[in-house]
């Protein structure tokens, strides 16, 4: 029997993808999508070099995701909503009466509403990033920028009131290869990223408690404000240095000193 999911996520294009393939996977029935729409407010003290960043990843995304999402029906009944709606008393009871087995998150507003008690243990979140090493806001951007590929990844836990607390239930790391920019490393992670979703989900009720990472480093919580073209400069310097084939060389023990959760269950 099919798992009946809810799923709150975005509304850009990687959200798209996501909800879609999930879809697709076997054993998975998705009731509705609850997709943010973030308006569109127009940028104006933002540098050239931040520009063409930014276009150079919706240009990777749309190598990766646009084909797929232009040809792949749409089974996810998606609901386009305001930021922050989904704690919204409204949408909240109309979660609850679709009466899903699992909620999933991707992308979506951190969830401050009664959802969180009324599916404890079956509220699922996925982290773009790998935790507890680092937290916050663009996780998997800020290990590039400090010479720490070993540290990109993406995160499966149980969703809390905290950002990026809930105990973790698996984690995947980067397919990083040689050549790679910054974006191939990004969507190529999010490529995966639903099916790895689709077996958490259909195995659930085997899933045990897993062993938690040891912070064995300073962790590192980054916010939105902390974004700046220094730290974009930054990164593009360290792979113009080398630091992509430099982590390949030695890929196995940089891995070992950042231990991941990996969870027994899931294949």
């Amino acid at each position: 029997m099919s798992k009946r999911v809810v799923v709150l996520t975005g509304d850009q294009l990687r959200h798209n993808f996501f909800r879609k393939a999930l879809a697709q996977c076997n054993g998975i029935e998705v009731l509705a999508s609850y997709c943010e729409v973030k308006p569109d407010i127009p940028v104006t003290d933002q540098s050239e070099f931040a520009r063409r960043h930014l276009e150079l990843r919706t240009l990777s995304e749309q190598d990766f995701f646009g084909i797929f999402d232009r040809l792949t029906p749409d089974l996810t009944n998606p609901i386009f909503v305001k930021t922050g709606a989904i704690n919204e008393q409204k949408t909240v009871e109309d979660i609850i009466n679709l009466q899903p087995d699992v909620l999933v998150a991707y992308g979506c507003s951190l969830v401050k509403s009664e959802l969180l008690e009324e599916f404890k243990g079956r509220f699922l979140n996925v982290h773009l990033g790998l935790s507890p090493y680092y937290r916050g806001t663009a996780t998997n951007f800020w290990p590039l920028v400090n010479n720490e590929p070993e540290c990109v990844g993406a995160t499966f836990m149980y969703i809390d009131a905290g950002v990026d607390t809930g105990e973790i239930i698996h984690q995947i790391r980067a397919d990083i290869h040689s050549g790679d920019s910054p974006h191939d490393i990004g969507n190529r992670l999010i490529s995966i990223i639903p099916e790895t979703y689709a077996q958490i989900i259909t195995k659930l009720d085997e899933i045990k408690t897993q062993p938690q990472p040891v912070l064995n480093r300073e962790e590192k919580y980054y916010k939105r404000k902390d974004y700046s073209d220094d730290a974009v400069r930054q990164m593009y310097r360290n792979f113009e240095k080398g630091m992509i084939d430099e982590y390949l060389a030695q890929r196995i023990q940089m891995n070992t000193k950042t231990p991941i959760v990996k969870n027994s269950v899931l294949s």
